[in-house]
């Protein structure tokens, strides 16, 4: 490819709505350009890149075995009230109706629409088991798109669903998608890492989220300094704080005047923030729940979920659905509370090993103090789980051992699905003794564009992108210093024609720009190797051939150029 026929519209400005590195950069280095808020267009470079990705992901899905596929976009709605996830799925879902009036959706996920497609085809054992995958367009209509294609409206997914037999079928072809995972992120060069992590709406008894490192990652893990136990946040398993045994103090209650946080609470009665009780209110499935931690914890949103045996995402309650409940905002604890039909009282475990602590009086301006629970909460009428996020304080669930803290970007996740879509739907087969049997399914999906987002995330530096050699959108370029002198573009065409003619992907920067704007510009998009050809070559028929990973410049024999490029980009 030649520069001067590249679309590849670089900027020297960062754009002010890009609030992550690699948006930054891939809007400045001409891989992408925004069309609305989470959506965007690949250009060229960016479209180079996502295409070698997703090469990555079909070599190895084909090694294990999966086969592709592409279903459609548009769904019917049937399928997924069919499956029971149409209203539980949530406002996520982008929904549309047809010229007359039938319920579809833009596909978020394709479990509904494989099963449906596999049960007319698949009778019997003989056929099972089988794997199949597509990589295509998803849809979700994030509340907030951020982080450019991190959190988008539109992404590009690779969705692969497995079918066996039994349970011990589905473990290896979960194996397997695992240990592909694992290559296909080594492939791309991400600095990753498995975790244990929440099935969501997908569902599913086990699952793993492939978390590539990075700062910018919305997500927490926490991981074992001494065994292999990580976990994403949200699932850590948090220990029982238990508190020094104390004489129970008598139950009072004390005005505090506009103190409605916790800290400001802490502040004016002079407790520390382990003596106090924080009390967030969610709406889950149309209940209102109280969830209760200590004040140095944060509710894990998720934990009350599953405690609650919740079916959709929570989200906070509404100054209407507090009123319902009698719920006076930030002056709340279960003391004198009763759970009924509409309202649910969950209580993490560390508080009820509390004494003496402070929190809501359930009325303005006014909180308890000397609240201890197993006395003053109604404790056959609460749910008591272990729902506050787990912390540096905490230590492994399985060793013991110190944990440590991390950010992560989700860019593929595993399930074992079980049974939970083949009964919904009657996906069956018949077995060795020719009873019908439901499939027992798994789904792993990969966030192909978000994988090239967490790429760029990890490699750059302050002068722009260094993605690793295997999804760099070209392995080399070629910069003459003057594109205007016969003799260097003479150089330059044939150091071009022979890497071109042996298999290496090369682009020649043609333009008659200067060479500081060309060196700008191959350091901003991040070619693995940069090949210098100026005056000094005509004399010393000698090249400069530049790492942009270290920075480190090599002096090169023209005849040697290809042997010497194979061999660098052999270690990038």
């Amino acid at each position: 490819m030649l520069a001067t026929r590249l679309y590849a519209p670089t900027l020297r400005e960062v754009p002010s709505d890009a609030d992550v590195v690699s948006q930054q950069l891939m809007l400045r280095a001409g891989f992408m350009r925004k069309v609305a808020n989470g959506l965007y267009s690949f250009l060229p470079l960016g479209w180079r890149s996502i295409k070698k990705i997703e090469a990555i992901v079909r070599e190895e899905m084909d090694r294990s075995m999966a086969q592709e596929i592409m279903m459609p976009i548009l769904q019917p709605a049937d399928m997924w009230k069919e499956s029971g996830r149409w209203n539980a799925y949530g406002a996520e879902m982008m929904r549309i109706n047809d010229r007359h009036d039938v319920e579809y959706c833009l596909g978020p996920t394709h479990e509904e629409m494989i099963t449906t497609l596999v049960k007319h085809e698949i009778n019997s054992y003989r056929q099972l088991p089988v794997n199949l995958y597509q990589i295509q367009s998803k849809f979700r209509d994030e509340r907030r798109p951020r982080y450019g294609l991190m959190r988008s409206r539109e992404f590009i997914m690779k969705d692969a669903y497995s079918f066996d037999i039994d349970e011990a079928g589905a473990d290896i072809s979960y194996q397997s998608m695992y240990d592909a995972y694992s290559r296909i992120f080594s492939r791309c060069g991400l600095t990753f890492r498995p975790v244990e992590a929440d099935s969501g709406a997908i569902g599913g008894s086990k699952t793993h989220e492939f978390m590539a490192i990075a700062e910018a990652g919305e997500a927490d893990i926490v991981h074992c300094t001494s065994c292999d136990y990580a976990a994403n946040i949200e699932i850590g398993k948090p220990g029982i704080m238990k508190q020094e045994v104390e004489p129970l103090g008598e139950l009072q209650i004390v005005d505090t005047p506009n103190a409605s946080t916790i800290e400001a609470v802490a502040n004016m009665l002079q407790l520390p923030l382990e003596k106090t009780m924080k009390a967030v209110v969610l709406s889950v499935d149309g209940k209102v729940v109280l969830a209760m931690v200590r004040g140095d914890h944060e509710v894990n949103e998720v934990a009350v979920q599953h405690a609650v045996n919740g079916s959709v995402e929570p989200e906070m309650a509404t100054p209407e659905e507090l009123a319902s409940v009698g719920l006076t905002a930030g002056f709340i604890s279960p003391v004198g509370l009763e759970q009924n039909e509409n309202f649910l009282i969950v209580v993490d475990e560390s508080i009820m090993e509390s004494y003496n602590v402070c929190g809501g009086a359930n009325k303005a301006d006014a909180h308890y103090i000397n609240i201890n629970p197993k006395r003053d909460f109604n404790v056959d009428d609460i749910i008591v789980a272990p729902i506050r996020f787990i912390t540096d304080e905490d230590s492994c669930p399985i060793c013991g051992s110190p944990l440590e803290k991390s950010k992560g970007i989700e860019v593929g996740q595993v399930f074992k699905l079980g049974t939970k879509y083949s009964e919904s739907l009657d996906a069956t087969f018949l077995d060795q003794n020719g009873r019908p049997t439901p499939m027992v399914m798994g789904c792993y999906g990969i966030g192909v564009s978000r994988t090239l987002a967490a790429a760029i995330e990890q490699y750059h530096d302050e002068n722009g992108i260094i993605l690793p050699r295997s999804i760099a959108p070209f392995e080399v370029v070629i910069v003459p210093i003057n594109a205007k002198d016969e003799s260097l573009m003479n150089v330059s065409q044939a150091v071009y024609n022979e890497l071109l003619k042996n298999g290496v992907d090369v682009l020649l920067d043609d333009r008659k720009d200067r060479a500081g704007v060309k060196f700008k510009d191959a350091d901003l998009i991040g070619y693995p190797l940069r090949i210098t050809v100026s005056k000094n070559t005509l004399e010393s028929q000698e090249v400069e051939i530049r790492i942009r990973k270290t920075g480190e410049a090599i002096n090169c024999p023209i005849n040697e150029v290809l042997e010497k490029v194979r061999a660098l980009l052999f270690t990038l």
